[in-house]
């Protein structure tokens, strides 16, 4: 029932299997997009040291797209699930489709960007002139399919505020699983595909991505779904686009100022040569495989929360929530113990490379120990996010990456001579405190008060 998403809404009933029902494909569809992370690095770690350090570069900037996306993504998701939960269904299809829009556009604006200034989006964040000639190609086509990464983020919040989770799951299962497979094609080139090298991993992530959009359109104009998109919703509606932005500020700002401090650190490790950054970008993509499922429940109680502040309900928004925290806690921990045990030989299965072996190992034990505080934050983050109060994850944000992980990093690396050492003490320890703030202020409430 769960996967086949035959409940769409939460606001009576068991509050246990309200979780269970929205989480399953929640948490499935958030595996794929791990379990895709670490293909990818996989196929690109065959290719060089030089490839998967292209990839970190890369990635490090993209994440500022992302946060664009998941921002507007957060803001969306909150409208729909608020006036599904207040039985509006035709102003959330409104909203559905104005998402959409601001969607496609800042798409394509960025893409034209980061498409035109590839080669020195490289060389600004350290990379050697050899990593840039073998790694432009990447960059290149990263950036200019983005609007396809853009849309499937925000497209999904659509589904997941409607509470068809198990839409989104399946979008991205075909995303990623057409990545997947078309990886090593365009990679080592197979049949009448030619090599592309580190190239090929952006072509195949961008045509996955491009499919899995198609499929998400087709399942929002077919009328099956709780939300649906008719000629009557696509129109231009500027007080809805507004508040669409005034939500996603907050929610980009908190994104965009975690995505600036992962910059910083990425530029810190640069430092310490291209086997630190690569072993780096391998432990972080194995640290993904685990983060992403727990994202899915963080992702379920921010529907749950406005869902039910729609249905003015908010005692059973809060229980949700602490519940959902709950349970993401006991995963993590036991997912820790299993990472710090067996670190070396997760990693060794990447990369046979001592340097970078060593490095990843490293990061992999070290930023385990804050998993337990990682599943509080993540889930109570999302929680604001789902309420429409994304400024407070923005301050809170704000404080610990860029006033407390920026220069503590630094000093730690750099003028303490902890080298990349400094770097994963410094995340472990940042985000084990960012859960406790949130914490402390989820616990005031005046999340509850806040108008959609």
């Amino acid at each position: 029932m769960a996967l086949k998403g035959s409940e769409k809404e939460f606001t009576t009933g068991s509050i246990n299997r309200a979780i269970v029902l929205l989480s399953i494909p929640m948490i499935a569809e958030m595996v794929m997009e791990s379990l895709f992370a670490i293909v990818d690095v996989f196929f690109v770690s065959r290719v060089g040291v030089n490839a998967v350090a292209t990839v970190g570069l890369t990635e490090s900037v993209l994440m500022i797209i992302y946060s664009i996306a998941v921002g507007m993504s957060m803001a969306v998701t909150a409208i729909v699930a608020r006036r599904v939960g207040e039985k509006k269904i035709k102003k959330a299809s409104d909203a559905g489709f104005q998402g959409i829009l601001i969607g496609i556009v800042t798409g394509l604006t960025l893409g034209f960007i980061g498409f035109w200034f590839a080669p020195d989006v490289l060389r600004l964040m350290g990379g050697a002139p050899d990593l840039i000639e073998d790694g432009v190609g990447y960059t290149r086509v990263m950036f200019a399919g983005n609007v396809s990464i853009i849309l499937i983020f925000l497209i999904n919040g659509v589904f997941r505020g409607a509470g068809d989770a198990s839409i989104a799951m399946r979008s991205l299962w075909l995303a990623n699983g057409l990545n997947i497979i078309l990886d090593p094609i365009f990679i080592f080139g197979l049949g009448p595909v030619p090599e592309f090298g580190v190239t090929g991993a952006a072509i195949a992530t961008t045509t996955g991505r491009s499919i899995g959009v198609l499929y998400q359109l087709y399942h929002l104009f077919d009328g099956k779904a709780i939300l649906k998109l008719t000629i009557k919703n696509i129109v231009v509606r500027w007080n809805t686009i507004k508040e669409i932005f005034r939500i996603s500020i907050g929610g980009m700002g908190q994104f965009l100022v975690e995505s600036a401090s992962w910059i910083f650190l990425v530029r810190v490790m640069s430092l310490f040569g291209a086997e630190a950054l690569a072993g780096y970008t391998i432990a972080f993509r194995v640290i993904v495989f685990t983060i992403l499922p727990s994202w899915g429940m963080a992702n379920a109680a921010a529907t749950l929360v406005g869902q039910n502040l729609g249905a003015n309900e908010p005692r059973r928004a809060e229980v949700s929530v602490w519940r959902t925290a709950h349970w993401n806690m006991i995963f993590l921990g036991l997912v820790s113990i299993v990472f710090f045990i067996l670190a070396e030989p997760i990693l060794a299965f990447f990369t046979q490379d001592t340097g970078v072996l060593k490095i990843g190992i490293s990061a992999l034990k070290i930023i385990c120990f804050g998993y337990v505080f990682f599943a509080y934050g993540m889930v109570i983050s999302q929680a604001f996010n789902g309420a429409g109060d994304t400024r407070t994850p923005m301050v809170i944000n704000i404080f610990v990456f860029w006033l407390l992980q920026i220069p503590l990093a630094y000093i730690l690396s750099v003028h303490l001579n902890w080298e990349s050492t400094g770097v994963f003490f410094t995340i472990a320890l940042c985000h084990s405190l960012h859960a406790i703030v949130c914490i402390l202020l989820f616990r005031r409430g005046k999340w509850k008060t806040v108008s959609v």
